[in-house]
């Protein structure tokens, strides 16, 4: 039994990480109160944004529309669609839009993080101030541009923004997931970016000139974007959000068209954080601050997935009561608080609060899928192929809620 204490003890610990890097991050905030931020200056940065797509004819449309419309001088600003591998009308409708179009045929080689590689290596990247990865099922707000550039200088540092849901009124899923893009993106990287550690990246990325110039494009894994943020993090590279410039794509609104997609992410998470967890650790260019929040990053498993475990973990603790069990309930209640807290407050701010919340009655139901779906995971560790999400057409009325 006192080995089951210690293995509780440590699970409970790694659960409570996230939350002990916000205290530290609170800390931080106080102890800055006063210090005067270094004035922006004002520039019009020049940006490249890359459009990775694969057989993508569907939703490339309205991801091409969204960047073509921004309020941002076209001088400024250059889209270049990466179409790999594709079998599918891609290619045409990139240049029916009038943009620059590279084809990648490497169906022995396939993979965003290498076609994303094999462009960079034809493009002069130096030419531009930074360069935006936007996926070809995502679309952006007119002045999501312009917020980037609000954080100039960019060269030496990354971006990124904030990922919304496009479909957030489809059913209970995707209300939950835009409650968690919330969460994420108007709280928790707020509070990061303030306190001067990272934020992760995902999609709508933007990686500065310089940093591709010093560090390359070296990720390759499943998860691409948890692999650029532990690599830069360790190699002391700032990574900040930018909540107002708004990106979005559709959530999945099924179990079963999402459970590919999270095995994909979580599996992706395990192997960046076995790859980096020790280089991070020793890493002589990131603070402790920095290191302590993004272990906490590359080993929290969502809040949804949190709460699951929490639940199977207090119910085992209290039926087998193990030496120091009312601490070990203790310890895994606390680690709830903070998903708990940061839900709240972003319910607060949903267009449509009392539908997020009758949403989350869903929760019970979902925990114990994404418990399911993260036992399976073990079946995308390695690399192997993975089912990508289904797409459908989005409504032209929603591709810019923001203006």
């Amino acid at each position: 039994m006192t080995f089951v204490s210690i293995a509780l003890g440590l699970l409970a610990s790694v659960l409570l990480l996230p939350t002990l890097s916000d205290l530290m991050s609170l800390l931080r905030l106080l102890l800055r109160r006063g210090a005067k931020r270094p004035p922006r200056e004002p520039q019009v940065p020049r940006f490249l944004f890359l459009v990775p797509a694969h057989d993508e004819e569907l939703l490339l449309p309205a991801c091409l529309a969204s960047l073509k419309w921004g309020q941002y001088p076209p001088d400024r600003a250059d889209i270049v669609v990466i179409a790999d591998n594709c079998r599918d009308r891609t290619v045409a409708i990139a240049r029916a839009a009038g943009v620059q179009c590279l084809e990648r045929h490497a169906p022995e080689d396939p993979g965003k993080p290498r076609a994303i590689a094999w462009a960079l290596s034809q493009l002069r990247a130096s030419d531009y101030d930074a360069v935006v990865i936007v996926d070809a099922d995502t679309v952006v707000d007119r002045d999501f541009a312009a917020q980037l550039a609000s954080a100039a200088p960019v060269a030496e540092k990354a971006l990124q923004p904030y990922n919304g849901v496009s479909n957030r009124t489809e059913n209970a899923l995707t209300r939950m997931g835009a409650v968690l893009s919330q969460v994420n993106h108007g709280l928790a990287y707020v509070l990061k970016t303030r306190a001067g550690v990272n934020v992760p990246l995902s999609a709508g990325m933007c990686i500065g000139s310089g940093v591709l110039a010093t560090h390359g494009w070296t990720v390759n894994s499943l998860s691409e974007d948890w692999e650029l943020y532990a690599l830069l993090t360790t190699r002391g590279v700032p990574i900040e959000s930018v909540p107002g410039a708004y990106i979005r794509a559709q959530e999945a609104s099924s179990l079963k068209s999402s459970a590919s997609q999270r095995r994909r992410w979580t599996a992706g998470k395990v192997a960046v954080l076995w790859k980096y967890a020790w280089p991070l650790i020793w890493s002589r260019r990131a603070g402790a601050a920095r290191k302590l929040d993004a272990l906490a990053e590359l080993s929290a498993v969502g809040p949804v997935l949190h709460f699951g475990v929490v639940s199977l973990t207090v119910a085992a603790t209290l039926l087998l009561q193990p030496p120091g069990w009312t601490w070990l309930v203790a310890m895994l209640g606390a680690g709830l608080l903070r998903p708990l807290i940061y839900t709240i407050a972003a319910i607060g701010t949903d267009p449509e609060p009392l539908r997020a919340v009758r949403a989350f009655l869903f929760l019970p139901f979902y925990a114990v899928w994404r418990v399911y779906a993260a036992a399976t995971t073990v079946a995308m560790l390695g690399g192997r192929p993975w089912v990508r999400t289904a797409r459908a057409a989005p409504a032209q009325s929603k591709l810019h809620p923001r203006t």
